[in-house]
């Protein structure tokens, strides 16, 4: 399911945050945001996942205005998670994975067995199983965040986005929630679009890249087109080597900040 963002703008508390931003973002694939900090990646996402709606211009998917589809509509064609996330004390994996269920629900229709099926099924494949009976604060990190993937993967989205999903992780649970995302991606077909800090992250996982700059699009393109040191230069401020790892890989490294 593709997204198309037309003249967008967004202003809060009298300041613009984003400006004329037109993307178009491929369907199937994983695609990161990517910029300075205050840049509006955070924000662009929010609009996107209808979590902000003060904004001009026209958010599309698949032809169709989002502001045009009801609440759970929407909800069963994406899937947002921010940062922060915080579920209430006494809640275990098992119930905050089933909240996943909301938009295929009603006060007189109920299918308990599909929703248990789907509940099963979103917590194996995002590896919390073990963990169905845990309260959710009394977990690491690393499994908390895959706790809310498997949260979001319960509403069965076409699209799925992420806002910093490795943040505060560790390397080891970084690479784990990559891999599951980039998994989801290729075993489901999701389009996945994410905000990532991490610029090698970017590179490694991403299709597709967009980096913003200044309240617009600086570049797109695929990461291959997109990442040098040129890049580094303008957008993050910093003086950078590009090599290449024992995988192959193209690695950014920072060396100075440019003044």
């Amino acid at each position: 399911m593709s997204i198309d963002v037309r003249n967008l703008a967004v202003e809060i508390n009298n300041k613009l945050i984003l400006d004329d931003v037109n993307i178009s973002i491929p369907k199937n694939k994983i695609t990161s945001i990517i910029g300075p900090n205050g840049a509006g990646k955070s924000t662009l996402l929010k609009v996107i996942g209808r979590i902000n709606t003060s904004y001009t211009g026209q958010i599309v998917i698949d032809s169709c205005d989002i502001k045009s589809f009801s609440r759970k509509t929407f909800a069963r064609k994406l899937a947002i998670l921010p940062q922060g996330m915080q579920a209430p004390a006494d809640v275990t994996v098992r119930q905050l994975v089933d909240y996943g269920r909301f938009p295929y629900r009603s006060w007189f229709k109920s299918n308990k067995k599909e929703d248990e099926e789907i509940v099963d099924w979103a917590m194996k494949e995002t590896k919390v199983t073990s963990l169905a009976d845990r309260q959710v604060m009394s977990l690491s990190g690393g499994e908390r965040q895959r706790a809310w993937i498997a949260m979001a993967l319960a509403q069965k989205p076409e699209i799925l986005l992420l806002d910093e999903p490795t943040t505060y992780l560790d390397i080891a649970h970084q690479l784990e929630v990559m891999e599951i995302i980039t998994r989801l991606n290729k075993d489901l077909g999701l389009t996945v679009m994410m905000v990532l800090h991490d610029l090698n992250q970017a590179v490694k996982y991403s299709d597709y890249l967009v980096v913003i700059k200044d309240k617009g699009v600086y570049s797109t393109g695929a990461p291959s087109q997109v990442m040098n040191e040129t890049i580094l230069k303008d957008v993050f401020g910093v003086k950078g080597e590009v090599f290449s790892n024992s995988h192959g890989e193209e690695i950014l490294a920072p060396v100075e900040v440019v003044r």
